[in-house]
Parts: C-alpha cells; sequence; structure tokens
C-alpha cells in the first residue's frame, strides 16, 4: 500500500448534494498549502450505508481525481465505526477526519500541519464559539462536556470535536484497540501523545441537513460516558450505602419512638412514598447496569464493526 503525506478521512450519510462542493474545496485548499502534504494526499470517504446518489457522486469525483477514494461500507454502521473505517484504510503518514458539510473549515489544515511539524501526534481543532448552534445545543453541549471531564480520567478538550490532524503512531495504535463500543473523542483523548490546539470559527452547513436529532445526540452522549469511566456504578453503590444507612437510623428513630410514645398509627401516603422512592431508585440503577451489560454482550461477539462492500480506488 503507496503511502501518502495526508489523508482527508470523510465519513457521508445520504450526501449527495454536498460531495462535489467538498471535493472541490478540499482540493483547493491541500493544492494551495506550502506544506510538502500538498503534493501527496488523498480525500477518503467512507459511505456509511447511503440511499441516494452518494456512491455515484463519488465514483464521479474519483474519475476526475484518482486521489480520491473511497469505502462503502454494507449498511448504516454509525459515525463511529465509519471513522474506525476511515482510519484502517487511510495511508496518510497523518490523517484528518473531517465532516463532509465543512462547518470545520479545511482551511485550518494548514495551522495543523505546522503544529504537526514541530513534534505534535495530535493537533485538535477548537471552536472559539458555538454560535452557529442552537440555545438548547449549546447549553448540552457545555454540560456535556464538563459531566464527561468530571467523571472520566481521559479528559476530551472542551469543544472539540472529530476535526484533528492524527499521527501515524496514534492512528496505529486506535486500530489495535479490540473494543466494539467506541466513543472516538474518547480514545484520541486516551492515547496521550503530545497534543496541541487551533481555534477556528465553525460555519452554518451550507447544503444537506444534519443526521443528528436530539435523541441521536442524547444516545451518543451516554455512549461517551459509558465507554469511558464506571463511576455511574460507583454512585449506586454509593448511594445504595447512603439509603441503607438511612434506613437503618429510621429504624432506630422508630423503634425509640415506639418504646417512648406507645404505637402509633402507620401512615398509607408515606408508605407509599417510601415505596415508590425505593423502586425509581432501583429502576434507575437496573438501568444503568443494563447499559454495561450490554456492552459486555456487544464485546462478547466479536462482530466486525463494519463491513466493506466495495472499494473505489486503489487500496493495495
Amino acid at each position: 500500500m503507496s503511502a501518502v503525506e495526508l489523508s482527508i478521512i470523510i465519513p457521508v450519510k445520504d450526501e449527495e448534494e454536498a460531495i462535489p462542493l467538498c471535493v472541490e474545496r478540499v482540493r483547493r485548499v491541500l493544492e494551495g498549502l506550502a506544506d510538502p502534504a500538498g503534493r501527496s494526499w488523498e480525500m477518503l470517504f467512507i459511505d456509511d450505508g447511503s440511499t441516494d446518489g452518494t456512491l455515484p457522486a463519488i465514483r464521479a469525483a474519483h474519475a476526475a481525481d484518482p486521489r480520491v477514494r473511497a469505502i462503502s461500507l454494507s449498511r448504516n454502521f454509525g459515525k463511529e465505526a465509519a471513522l474506525s473505517a476511515g482510519l484502517d484504510h487511510a495511508r496518510g503518514r497523518a490523517v484528518v477526519p473531517l465532516d463532509v458539510d465543512l462547518q470545520d473549515p479545511p482551511e485550518v489544515l494548514g495551522d495543523m500541519l505546522a503544529k504537526w511539524r514541530e513534534g505534535h501526534e495530535i493537533v485538535y481543532g477548537v471552536r472559539n464559539n458555538r454560535e452557529s448552534d442552537s440555545l438548547p445545543k449549546r447549553l448540552t453541549a457545555d454540560l456535556y462536556y464538563r459531566a464527561h471531564n468530571y467523571l472520566s480520567a481521559d479528559k476530551i478538550p472542551e469543544h472539540a470535536g472529530d476535526f484533528r490532524l492524527l499521527d501515524r503512531k496514534v492512528v496505529d495504535v486506535i486500530r489495535a484497540m479490540p473494543e466494539r463500543n467506541r466513543f472516538m473523542k474518547g480514545l484520541f483523548a486516551w492515547t496521550g501523545f503530545r497534543q496541541a490546539s487551533v481555534t477556528y470559527t465553525r460555519v452554518p452547513r451550507q447544503v444537506g441537513e444534519t443526521k443528528f436529532n436530539y435523541w441521536k445526540l442524547w444516545t451518543f452522549a451516554l455512549d461517551g460516558i459509558t465507554s469511558a469511566s464506571t463511576v455511574p456504578l460507583r454512585v449506586w453503590s454509593y448511594l445504595g450505602a447512603v439509603v441503607a444507612l438511612l434506613s437503618f437510623g429510621y429504624a432506630v428513630f422508630i423503634v425509640i419512638q415506639t418504646l417512648l410514645s406507645g404505637v402509633d398509627v402507620p401512615g398509607y401516603a408515606s408508605l407509599m412514598v417510601a415505596v415508590l422512592f425505593m423502586g425509581g431508585l432501583q429502576l434507575l440503577s437496573l438501568g444503568v447496569l443494563g447499559e454495561y451489560v450490554g456492552r459486555i454482550l456487544v464485546e462478547t461477539k466479536h462482530r466486525p464493526l463494519y463491513i466493506v462492500r466495495e472499494r473505489i480506488g486503489e487500496d493495495g
């Protein structure tokens, strides 16, 4: 497999309108680089089960420029699996995941490459503001980053997405990881290495619509926390201990009250509140435990992260 200096990996799902615009703009940026990567690069699309004209659009781009390659997956495996496929098939000494909507501007690549040449193995892009997001998304994103970094030992940079430059050493480490449940931002942070950041302004999407809704974002956030930390399990252990101590204290209080004042008539309302409260706690704790048990089940199946249906361009 012939190596290149820089690989741009672009996961796509039903983005036929965005493909030509993305290819043209990224090519223009790469060819304008003063860095040697401007003369040795590839664009690698990962088609994650598109049902529109995305794949024909990629074929047309490859016919016009063989440096545009693609991996087409057999179905929609999700963005994290598509990113993993891109890392597996990228040939570059440096690899940069990029969204096809170009909200993360490829013009930042020059700054990332400069940091990489200085010796940093990971150069991540950080948004200098979130003005392009709605107010609910800004608030929930801020809350998520704070929660993740509080619960997990692997701190992820706030307001940094998948847009970052990865040295080949980092890519090889991630490729060697065996887990199927992947939260790529957490894996990038876990690897360590020398890291640097570049800031940029994220612009509104020009073509198409985002494939993420609030439910998918919630699921993504839950996956991120449960894949990076066991603190939620410990919380329920601590909470159970606190409830047990409080129950013991209340039992002692009832015994003393009975000895001093006689037997009181039990209250139905207070009993129901206690039963419902404890029942709710048990259901919540079972839900948290179920998340982790479900992950164990997925890992024990040893199924592949993705299945390649078609390759476009040289891959060998």
